[in-house]
C-alpha cells in the first residue's frame, strides 16, 4: 500500500475530512486530523444536509456506517413549501406520498459529525490546531497552528474549506465571484425565539421567491433554525453594517428586500439570532495545478461553491472515498501518480456540480424564479436542494 508507513495530516475536520480519515484508518493507514474548533462540543452552524445516491450516502456505506446514519436522519427535514414573498404557500409537499427521503435522505450537520468523529480512533483529531503554515522538511511537510504547536507529516491533505490556507500552497487560483452574497442567520430555541417562522415549516424546510431575492430556511432537530437571505450584488457590495448590531441588519432587511411580507421580519427581531455574511464564490470550471507527491486538496478548498444545489458536502465526501481507493489500492506505482489520477477526476467531477449549481443560483435569483421553481417541482418527483 502507497500510504503503509506513512503519515497523513487531514488540516480541517468538515465531512470531508472526517470521511477520509475513517476511510483511511479502516486500512490501518496513521493519520491525524489538526481542526481548529477548540473541541467537538462546539455548535455545529449550518444548514441540513441531504445526502445524495453515488456521493454522500456511498462515502456512507463505504465507512460502515449506514446503519449509524439512518438513527439519526429526519425523514421530515425532507418536506417542503415554496411560498412567495408574501408567505403564500404556492407548493406544498407534506401531505404527498413522495419518495424524498429516501432517495436524498437529509441529516443534520452536528449528528452526521458526531457519528464520523465517534467511527474514529481516540485521539485522531487534534483539536484547537489552527494552521498557520508549514515548510517543506525531508520528504513531507512540517506543519504550524496558531497554538505554537508543530507536527510533520509526509502527506498533507487540505479539507479546510472555501477560505483554505493550505491549498496556496498547492494553487494560485483565485476564486471567482458568483454575483450573489447571502446573509445567514442563526437561531437557538426557535420555537421561541420565530414561534410564526418555526411552526410554518412542519419540521421541514421552506423556499421563498421574489424579486430577485431568495430566503430559506429550516428547522434542526437541536431547536435552532438556519436562515439565509439571498440577493444579487457587487462582489463587494456597500452595506456598511455592523452585523453584531441587529437594528443595523434588519433596517439592511427592510429596505433590500422591500415588498416582503412583514411575516419576514421576525427573523431579525428575536433576542437570539446571529448574522454573517458570506458573498458566494466558485473556482474556474477549468482550474488546474501541478500534482505534488505529498500534498493535495478536497472538498471546499479544492472546488467551493454556492450552496444553491445542495453538492458542496456530497461532492467533499465523494472526494474523500476516491481519494482514499487510490492511496490505498494496488493500482498505482508511486503516490503521486495516485494523486494526478485523483484530482483529474475530482476537476472534472467538481466542475460539473459547479456549473449546475451556477445555474440554480442564476435561475433562484432571477425575475421569474417562482414560477420556474413551481414548474420544476410541477415535473420531478423530489427536489434538487
Amino acid at each position: 500500500m502507497l500510504v503503509e508507513n506513512k503519515t497523513v495530516a487531514i488540516v480541517g475536520g468538515g465531512m470531508g475530512g472526517l470521511t477520509l480519515a475513517r476511510l483511511l484508518q479502516m486500512k490501518n493507514v496513521n493519520v491525524k486530523i489538526y481542526e481548529r474548533d477548540l473541541n467537538r462540543n462546539v455548535r455545529v452552524q449550518g444548514s441540513t444536509l441531504d445526502l445524495h445516491v453515488g456521493s454522500g450516502l456511498e462515502a456512507i456505506a463505504r465507512a460502515g456506517l449506514t446503519d449509524e446514519f439512518y438513527r439519526y436522519y429526519r425523514p421530515i427535514a425532507s418536506k417542503m413549501r415554496i411560498v412567495d414573498q408574501s408567505l403564500n404557500i404556492r407548493f406544498d409537499d407534506h401531505d404527498s406520498e413522495n419518495n424524498i427521503a429516501e432517495q436524498r435522505p437529509e441529516i443534520d450537520r452536528s449528528p452526521l459529525r458526531d457519528l464520523l468523529l465517534n467511527s474514529l480512533k481516540p485521539n485522531t483529531v487534534v483539536w484547537d490546531s489552527h494552521f498557520s503554515a508549514m515548510e517543506r522538511q525531508s520528504d513531507g511537510w512540517l506543519l504550524h497552528f496558531k497554538n505554537g504547536t508543530s507536527a510533520y507529516a509526509d502527506l498533507v491533505i487540505a479539507a479546510d474549506g472555501a477560505n483554505s490556507k493550505v491549498r496556496p500552497y498547492l494553487s494560485a487560483e483565485a476564486p471567482v465571484y458568483a454575483g450573489v452574497t447571502l446573509i445567514e442567520g442563526n437561531i437557538y430555541h426557535a420555537e421561541k425565539n420565530v414561534p410564526r417562522l418555526s411552526g410554518f415549516t412542519k419540521g421541514g424546510k421552506v423556499m421563498a421567491f421574489g424579486n430577485e431575492r431568495f430566503i430559506g430556511y429550516g428547522t434542526k432537530g437541536d431547536g435552532s433554525m438556519m436562515f439565509v437571505a439571498s440577493f444579487k450584488a457587487p462582489e463587494h457590495p456597500a452595506l456598511n453594517i455592523d452585523f453584531k448590531d441587529k437594528a443595523q441588519v434588519f433596517a439592511w432587511f427592510k429596505a433590500t428586500f422591500s415588498g416582503w411580507a412583514e411575516e419576514w421580519h421576525e427573523f431579525f427581531t428575536n433576542d437570539e439570532v446571529h448574522f454573517i455574511l458570506r458573498p458566494q464564490y466558485y473556482f474556474p470550471l477549468d482550474q488546474n495545478w501541478e500534482t505534488q507527491e505529498n500534498l493535495t486538496m478536497i472538498g471546499d478548498a479544492a472546488h467551493c461553491m454556492p450552496p444553491f444545489a445542495g453538492e458542496g458536502a456530497n461532492v467533499a465526501m465523494q472526494d474523500a472515498f476516491e481519494l482514499a481507493e487510490c492511496l490505498t489500492s494496488n493500482k498505482f506505482i508511486t503516490i503521486k501518480a495516485a494523486i494526478s489520477h485523483f484530482e483529474k477526476q475530482m476537476v472534472k467531477r467538481a466542475a460539473a456540480a459547479t456549473r449546475d449549481t451556477l445555474e440554480n443560483t442564476e435561475i433562484m435569483h432571477s425575475r421569474t424564479a417562482l414560477e420556474q421553481m413551481l414548474a420544476f417541482f410541477s415535473r420531478e418527483s423530489f427536489p434538487a436542494s
